[in-house]
């Protein structure tokens, strides 16, 4: 299968500290890379886990909180500095959009690419970018200011030919797509060899969901039916489910409850609050709820 993976790059909330950087996080999907938030200390952390800079093709951006979103003017400028051609897209709510048009002015003005900025509208479920192998989608969330998340989705892939079957029956390699359409093969002496025969079924499109800062929603697993991998944050236990309802955050038990309610592959658990020294008490929490929960970590690579 074609690599689908997720590339933590930060996985605090609110500051940065010795052991968690904010938010910021990159998917790679079929060789194409997108960053999900930028908080402050991202293009450090890009440095670390080797993703080249210039394959990073869109931003998105969940919320103006100045944990996910203070890295982007710094990598914005670096991305110039390292000679940077390609047109990079972000995608973030109006208000961003504003001021950091405003702090290009300042520290951007001779980029030698194009920043083209795409506003998202946090209250609807959309489709914002879209490519032959790949659509990613608003997840409408409820925080403290305009948020949202981000769902990336495989489009299916045609069936895999059964070369063996294929070169029995002497099938050119020019009539590969139409079988992998679902056409039948008719030899020359007028046997019907069906589809079935011939074809393999294509693997299941796999999606990952991007849930950063949110209270718990009781009804936004309905949006997340067929997710492979839920990112949720979790950035309280429940000894501060006050605090995660005074902030509009979420504990490790919600973010599990969504993630069983939902019907998902695995559960990855994020923006920890400093607090916690050892977060191995979130991830106990969770996986009472969902047992396959996992805590992420800066430089974490997981398979979607």
């Amino acid at each position: 299968m074609e690599p689908f993976k997720v590339h933590i790059l930060g996985c605090g909330s609110a500051l940065p500290t010795l052991k968690h950087f904010p938010s910021a996080q990159v998917v790679e999907v079929r060789g194409k890379l997108f960053l999900l938030d930028c908080g402050e200390g991202t293009q450090i952390q890009l440095r670390r886990s080797r993703l080249r800079f210039t394959k990073i093709s869109a931003v998105f951006i969940s919320h103006v909180h100045g944990d996910h979103c203070f890295g982007l003017i710094g990598m914005l400028s670096t991305f110039g500095l390292l000679g940077r051609t390609a047109r990079l897209t972000v995608y973030a709510p109006v208000e961003l959009i504003e001021m950091t048009r405003r702090q290009m002015d300042l520290f951007c003005r001779d980029l030698d690419y194009e920043v083209e900025f795409c506003e998202v509208d946090t209250t609807r479920q959309q489709v914002v970018y879209e490519d032959r192998s790949l659509t990613v989608e608003t997840l409408p969330l409820e925080h403290r200011v305009k948020c949202c998340g981000y769902l990336f989705r495989e489009k299916p892939t045609m069936a895999h030919i059964r070369r063996d079957v294929a070169d029995f029956y002497g099938i050119p390699v020019s009539q590969f797509g139409n079988i992998k359409a679902g056409s039948d093969w008719t030899t020359d002496e007028g046997e019907v060899v069906p589809n079935s025969r011939l074809t393999m079924p294509a693997e299941p499109p796999r999606a990952y969901a991007y849930c950063s800062d949110t209270r718990y929603i009781p009804t936004l697993h309905e949006r997340l039916k067929g997710v492979t991998t839920l990112y949720h944050e979790s950035t309280y236990g429940e000894d501060n489910h006050q605090k995660a309802e005074k902030y509009n955050h979420s504990t490790a038990r919600e973010a599990a409850m969504v993630a069983r309610d939902a019907g998902v592959g695995q559960l990855l658990l994020g923006h920890y609050s400093s607090r916690y020294e050892d977060e191995r008490v979130l991830l106990r929490e969770a996986q009472a709820v969902f047992p396959n929960s996992r805590l992420t970590d800066e430089m974490a690579v997981f398979d979607v």
